[in-house]
């Protein structure tokens, strides 16, 4: 093979529009794109191309849960989205400007709305809604409100500690929605409830549907004929269910997921298509669509996408969603499921396909006796000796790594590097069992985990066993800290936006995440933990955003005074959980390389 010219960090930076929040009205399709300066939400159709929507200035993001979601909500007359920078709710109709309908908060981002939806037969309003108080309370719950914004939100359902998924019936007359508490998460366990609207909006003869402490609950919609479909995971896998008769009837089950850990609020992975179902079909990192015919049987979709992000859309009997493969960025398509499909956006970066690197998936075996999963990517030129090794945790810790053009990997595989991407145990895409064997073990199962892979690899001769190190972010930042610490695989380490300390990161993080660690770690693994940073003997490069809401600054400050002189901490100015901006993706990138090849990662190739 011959040599492949590195990949320059300039064209990494440029490939930091992100696109998701897909929806559609009848042809026109809408969707987010994220750019360096804001959340600006476009809409494509096949008379005026792709433009975008709101007038210069205004941003589109919820802050609920600070990951946010659900973030707009489009109809053939108006368009409802929460603002970025008040995060109140604001009504555009036509060429008009947009204008709230949603009181100004007390002080800045004090109430914020998510998943938007519109009441049929009705000018009213239901969401969700995060409150603030000056206490520093958080109290979640569900609001009912005029579309045109002449009269304040009123609470319709309140008392449990999240909300998410308000869906009304096509009748206008039943609420179904997902609750769930502290300290589970909503992968871990939650509530599908339904209810009747009465006529002044507020609910009455609540039912409970499925869920509990052992049930996860996600996505209910309702089919065109009324009928409340759900994603539950009782079976051992996130499986597509409907209710009726008061009991669950199987739809799509098998030992596959068809959902994604709902992070956001917003996602969809399946529809309603006529009498058919389209759903998305995880499995591990690959993706792919079926259709489910009323006979019940199941027909897959020949798409060239591995990747499918979790938001479905129909309009005009065509499909919208995003998607990619490990050879194509994530780009926004629209399917006629059994003919020619459309790519909307491009992302043409100007590389030849085959010089990149082709991940291919691993099992490997683990010290304690199970099965975990990777993505390999070969560096992209051979040699006599096994290459230098970068593992990466990804964050989460409940997520995985999909099978998409990753252009971190290609950036390394590009000059000499392996990449390994772990599916450690704990990761969604594997069913239920998987996913809670970090239950208890977070910061032992997952570093093992990252540790077993390489090794796996070394043993094979697809890694050098003296230079293999480790690379992680938020979540995945804490597995490279306590794989530094509690083993001697990896000679060098990188954590970007890393959670540090558990104790003061669950006070200190938004109500979502601030119990996530409770079911993760037991009592002696936390004061373990807590006191893991004194033992990393190895060069660790710390990278931080100074305006990172999730993990804070200071904690990863007091971390670098821990450490010697042979680990260095990175603060970007102006920069929040993830890089956004080309100058800050560029200057890491060369700060990440430099780190690896000052503690003797230099390739061979």
């Amino acid at each position: 093979m011959a040599r492949v010219s590195p990949i320059p960090a300039e064209l990494v930076a440029r490939a930091t529009v992100s696109y998701d929040a897909l929806q559609t009205v009848g042809e026109t399709v809408y969707w987010i794109e994220g750019r360096p300066d804001g959340d600006v939400l476009v809409c494509w159709s096949a008379a005026d191309g792709t433009q975008d929507v709101l007038p210069e200035g205004f941003y589109v993001a919820s802050y609920v849960h600070e990951y946010g979601g659900g973030a707009y909500l489009a109809t053939e007359r108006d368009l409802w989205f929460c603002n970025a920078d008040d995060q109140r709710i604001y009504r555009a109709s036509g060429s008009q400007p947009p204008v709230p309908v949603t009181p100004p908060p007390a002080s800045p981002s004090a109430l914020r709305y998510a998943d938007l939806r519109l009441l049929p037969g009705t000018d009213k309003l239901i969401c969700v809604r995060e409150r603030h108080e000056d206490d520093g309370s958080v109290h979640n719950e569900l609001v009912i409100l005029p579309a045109d914004g002449s009269a304040e939100p009123k609470v319709i359902a309140s008392g449990d500690d999240f909300y998410m998924s308000p869906e009304p019936s096509p009748d206008g007359k039943r609420l179904a929605w997902v609750s769930w508490n502290a300290p589970l998460m909503p992968w871990d366990g939650s509530w599908l409830w339904v209810a009747d609207i009465r006529s002044d909006g507020t609910l009455t003869d609540l039912q409970l549907v499925a869920g509990g402490e052992d049930e996860s609950v996600c996505q209910p919609q309702w089919s065109p004929d009324g009928v409340l479909h759900l994603v539950s995971d009782r079976s051992g896998w996130w499986n597509l269910y409907a209710w009726r008769d008061d009991r669950l009837d199987p739809v799509i089950t098998g030992e596959f997921e068809v959902a994604a850990a709902p992070w956001e609020f917003g996602y969809h992975t399946y529809v309603f298509q006529n009498a058919q179902i389209v759903a998305v079909i995880q499995q591990g990192p690959e993706h792919h669509l079926v259709t489910r015919h009323p006979d019940g049987s199941l027909e897959p979709v020949v798409l060239p996408y591995t990747s499918i992000k979790p938001y479905l859309a129909l309009g005009d009997q065509k499909l919208a969603f995003i998607g990619s493969s490990p050879t194509t960025l994530p780009t926004v398509v629209l399917s006629q499921l059994d003919g020619p499909i459309q790519e909307l956006t491009t992302n043409d970066l100007g590389i030849d396909p085959a010089s990149l690197a082709q991940p291919d998936r691993f099992v490997f075996p683990t010290r304690d006796g199970h099965e975990a999963y990777g993505l390999y990517y070969p560096p992209t030129s051979e040699s006599d000796q096994p290459p230098p090794l970068l593992v990466r945790a990804h964050p989460g810790p409940t997520a995985n790594w999909p099978m998409r053009l990753n252009l971190h990997a290609q950036y390394f595989t590009s000059r000499g590097f392996a990449v390994a991407d772990i599916d450690y145990r704990g990761s969604t895409g594997y069913g239920r069992a998987y996913r809670l064997q970090l239950r208890r073990r977070w910061g032992v199962v997952d570093a093992f985990d990252c540790a077993d892979a390489a090794l796996r690899l070394v043993s094979t001769g697809r890694a050098d066993l003296t230079r293999v190190a480790i690379w992680g972010a938020s979540a995945g930042g804490y597995t490279v800290l306590r794989a530094l610490a509690t083993t001697d695989v990896f000679a060098a380490g990188i954590a970007r936006s890393a959670v540090v300390d558990l104790k003061t990161w669950s006070s200190a993080a938004p109500k979502f995440q601030a119990h996530h660690v409770g079911p993760l770690l037991d009592s002696d693994q936390r004061r373990d933990a807590d006191e893991s940073e004194v033992r990393i003997q190895r060069p660790l490069l710390l990278i931080h955003g100074d305006e990172d809401r999730v993990t804070p600054l200071d904690q990863v400050r007091t971390l670098a005074q821990c450490l010697d002189r042979t680990s260095q901490l990175i603060v970007l100015p102006r920069a929040g959980h993830t890089l956004r901006t080309p100058s800050d993706v560029r200057y890491v990138l060369f700060m990440e390389l430099k780190h690896l090849s000052s503690t003797g990662f230099v390739s061979d190739r």
